[in-house]
């Protein structure tokens, strides 16, 4: 909580912060990076920072973070900040990470505000800063403890040693630990990051959902997007060496409820559902359960007949699937285009699970919601940078 000071500190600067932190958040990872390249080189997204999305989540997040503090101080703040915890525990992040951040993030908004910035109003954001960055140590350092790993250790030597073609542009590699070990636990719906070496020497990390396991194994899925996922498509066989972290995410399967559950995804954000609908079958799940995807085409469709496959194998699960180009005369008109969740009927008490880019998740939210279903039932992933916030 933030002190009857800072607050109203906070409070007639949030504004001009706000305002200016698109100008503030590039000058500071130009900073950032002059004085740490290793962090660009191996930590930071390149392509993200390229076209400005990490500049854009940071600032949503600080905004929203602070205005979160202003309206609902007695809010806890783990669920707002669990995303991005879970997001740097899987890359590794430490707590003395931070201190770093501060020092060139608070330097860009002095450059950028110049006299604005008073003792007071630095006073009041650094208060703003370290109950933000102390809420995430402590989730991180929580979410590494239940790993049984100390703080920042989460990685470690793969071997690959099964690769499919799931469709012309995507591929799902199945990995298992070098060390001889058991794979590790992981909840259905979780990501792994994976750190590759570039031919420019940088080692570059990127975050893929989990689309199965089993207790030796871990298996991911990657479409040829991206310089990590393009050098994973066309560099890495069977038999290569990996570098994988240990699986993360706050948005997966609670196994302890029997409520229904819908899933909904488009192209690629396909994976998290497929882990999903695997570990149902597995365990012989006798929930109701709704897939419904939407992709460009059926041959651009990944998991197309796992799909039908697992759904046919649930007591109570069923597949609705929408393409823009069917590609066949006979599929049905009303699925054809954009997907359209208002045609299933969706039970009371379903949990829903969201995958794929913002437009669509933001649309299907909405959908739901309108179709009655509570904001909290409603759980979503995206790849990337969260830019929820950042554009809300």
């Amino acid at each position: 909580m933030l002190s009857a000071q800072a607050a109203a500190t906070v409070r007639a600067t949030l504004t001009a912060i706000g305002g200016s932190i698109g100008e503030i958040t590039p000058l500071f990872y130009r900073r950032l990076f002059a004085a740490h390249p290793e962090l660009a080189r191996d930590l930071f997204n390149r392509g993200n920072q390229a076209d400005g999305s990490q500049q854009q989540a940071l600032a949503g997040s600080i905004v929203a973070f602070a205005t979160v503090l202003l309206e609902r101080p007695e809010e806890r703040p783990d669920a707002m900040l669990a995303r991005i915890a879970h997001k740097h525990a899987s890359l590794g992040v430490r707590p003395e990470q931070y201190p770093v951040v501060r020092e060139h993030l608070f330097a860009a908004i002095v450059e950028v505000l110049g006299e604005a910035v008073t003792p007071e109003v630095a006073a009041a954001w650094d208060e703003v800063y370290w109950l933000m960055a102390n809420a995430l140590i402590a989730i991180e350092a929580r979410l590494c403890q239940e790993a049984g790993v100390p703080v920042g250790e989460v990685w470690r030597e793969y071997r690959v040693v099964g690769r499919r073609a799931e469709t012309a542009e995507v591929v799902t590699f199945e990995v298992e630990p070098a060390d001889g070990g058991p794979a590790p636990a992981h909840r259905p719906g979780q990501y792994v990051s994976v750190q590759v070496e570039l031919a420019d020497g940088a080692r570059q990390i990127r975050q893929y959902s989990l689309s199965g396991a089993s207790a030796d194994t871990l298996r991911f899925t990657v479409k040829r997007d991206g310089e990590v996922s393009r050098h994973l498509y066309e560099r890495v066989p069977v038999g290569a060496a990996v570098r994988v972290s240990l699986p993360f995410g706050d948005v997966h399967l609670d196994g302890a409820d029997d409520a229904p559950v819908l899933l909904v995804s488009a192209g690629i954000g396909c994976t998290p559902m497929i882990g999903i609908l695997s570990h149902l079958v597995e365990g012989d799940s006798k929930r109701r359960v709704i897939a419904a995807h939407a992709d460009r085409s059926p041959a651009d469709h990944a998991f197309r007949a796992e799909l039908g496959r697992l759904t046919a194998a649930l007591p109570n699960g069923e597949a609705h699937v929408w393409y823009e180009r069917p590609e066949s005369a006979e599929w049905p008109a009303d699925r054809t285009g954009l997907i359209d969740l208002s045609a299933l009927v969706v039970p009371p008490g379903t949990t829903a699970y969201l995958c794929g880019p913002l437009p669509f998740l933001r649309f299907t939210r909405s959908q739901l919601i309108d179709a009655g279903l509570p904001a909290s039932a409603i759980h979503y992933e995206v790849f990337g940078p969260d830019l929820w916030l950042a554009r809300a």
